[in-house]
């Protein structure tokens, strides 16, 4: 009995992180197009995700803003500077800030 809900909560993750990977392809589509359905598709994957206990891969949690939830695209909606050893992702839509610290190649 315990074997069968282990593998359950197996197939249950990896379906999740499929979706999850779909909801934001549909969001930058739809981002693209103008249509405004992408900020519904990034809340519904952060919510299939902390349903399940998925973790959100990291390419995908760069591109969305945890203050108002729109999908993040350079030049469209969000502003990208390099300045002090970080990269500072300002999104155009509420202002929020997020900062991601890097290693350049001066200091290498």
């Amino acid at each position: 009995m315990a074997k069968s809900r282990k593998k359950n909560k197996a197939i249950s993750k990896n379906i999740a992180q499929e979706r999850i990977q779909y909801l934001f392809e549909l969001a930058r589509n739809e981002l693209s197009l103008g249509t405004g359905k992408s900020e519904r598709y990034v809340s519904l994957a952060r919510k299939i995700g902390m349903r399940h206990r998925v973790s959100i891969p990291a390419d995908f949690k760069r591109n969305f803003c945890k203050d108002c939830g729109s999908l993040l695209m350079p030049g469209q909606n969000s502003r990208i500077r390099l300045k002090n050893g970080c990269i500072t992702i300002t999104c155009l839509e509420c202002g929020g800030i997020k900062r991601y610290p890097f290693k350049s190649s001066e200091t290498k």
